[in-house]
């Protein structure tokens, strides 16, 4: 009887970490968009393994099977064009930069993140 209350704490304490890990992985795929296109609008244009040097230098890790298919469906959906260039070293390069419309969405997400960090911090940042 007296290991229920020892794995009881356990569990929770286990399913508290869980929990955290899901929050801050959900809260991280939603900014990566946000944050992808940023990088590309810095650069003016930029290939996907420096993308991934920034978002990792920012602590932000994805992995690359994250990132092409983001960077596909931002293809998809008009936001990203892309322009092929030789590499000395391997096969031809792919450049990504935004499109007009690809710079207006990034211009919204901008005003919606600032909108949200605001009213997140007001709510939660302690006097």
């Amino acid at each position: 009887m007296h290991c229920i209350i020892p794995f009881f704490t356990y569990l929770c304490v286990r399913n508290a970490e869980m929990a955290i890990d899901n929050t801050e992985s959900q809260m991280r795929k939603g900014l990566l968009e946000l944050c992808i296109l940023g990088i590309i609008q810095r650069q003016q244009e930029a290939y996907p393994s420096d993308i991934l040097e920034q978002l990792k230098g920012s602590k932000l890790v994805v992995l690359e099977g994250t990132l092409y298919p983001l960077l596909t469906r931002l293809k998809n959906g008009g936001f990203l064009s892309y322009r092929w260039e030789e590499s000395l070293s391997g096969p031809p390069r792919k450049y990504y930069c935004l499109t007009g419309e690809g710079v207006k969405f990034y211009e919204q997400l901008r005003t919606t993140w600032d909108e949200l960090s605001n009213a997140v911090n007001n709510l939660t940042v302690s006097l």
